[in-house]
């Protein structure tokens, strides 16, 4: 199960958090770093933070974009400093740790868990990228939880929820691979651009809708086949509105 999770950083501003990080992930077992735009990588502060755990700085990915961190994954959890007016899911660190586990079990996928950066988080847009959020309870006096914690925290409920996990199939007993995160960014470019082509979504201003249909179809969650149904949907409808010609699946 460790080697199919994703700890993803991104634009890390202090070498010293991605070293922490690093040593909390592998005192409990997690070995795969992702940093997206970290501005000070590779750097000593960050080795000798990481107290050991140099095996996983070295093994880290860096990226350019969070698209490029998630390519592969079919379930990504966004870490949330503080509960948000969005209506996405929200787990607390058990519950996500418990589904996670479930979810890879079953899936036979990947998955990621998206931390942002220190001072701001994530964006909504990045969060728009995520099937869930997990938030760490705290004291609401004082709620400045450091990344390194953070990640500890959550890499410590996925160590525990690791050895007493249930495996959920679907009906009959028959596994089915969840879409990937690059599936799921595919299909929002086919579809933004066939509400565009039929009329239904306006060009010039298409971000609200593109939000709301993102969280509903993140919450869905579909398999490779659901996905496969939705793209062909989608180019019928473009066929029928212009004919084969503009009707090419991206």
């Amino acid at each position: 199960m460790f080697n199919t999770v994703r700890m993803v950083l991104v634009e890390t501003s202090h070498p010293g958090n991605i070293g922490a990080a690093a040593r909390a992930m592998k005192v409990m077992g997690l070995q795969r770093l992702y940093l997206v735009n970290p501005q000070l990588f590779p750097h000593a502060e960050a080795t000798a933070r990481a107290s050991g755990a140099d095996d996983v700085l070295a093994g880290a990915t860096v990226c350019a974009s969070l698209d490029e961190a998630l390519v592969g994954c079919g379930l990504v959890v966004g870490a949330s400093a503080r509960l948000r007016r969005l209506s996405i899911p929200q787990w607390d660190p058990r519950q996500c740790a418990e589904r996670m586990v479930e979810g890879i079990a079953a899936a036979s996928g990947e998955a990621a868990i998206v931390f942002g950066r220190e001072h701001s988080g994530l964006t909504n847009d990045e969060l728009g990228r995520c099937h869930q959020l997990v938030h760490v309870p705290s004291n609401p006096d004082y709620s400045s939880l450091n990344l390194a914690a953070a990640v500890q925290v959550i890499a410590y409920e996925l160590r525990m929820a690791s050895g007493a996990s249930a495996v959920e199939t679907v009906g009959g007993g028959e596994q089915e691979t969840l879409a990937t995160a690059d599936d799921m960014a595919r299909f929002y470019q086919h579809l933004q651009q066939t509400l565009e082509d039929i009329g239904f979504l306006d060009p010039e201003n298409p971000r609200i809708m593109m939000q709301r249909l993102r969280r509903l179809f993140n919450r869905a969650r579909p398999n490779e086949v659901e996905m496969n149904i939705l793209r062909g949907i989608l180019t019928a409808a473009q066929k029928q509105r212009f004919g084969a010609s503009r009707s090419t699946r991206r």
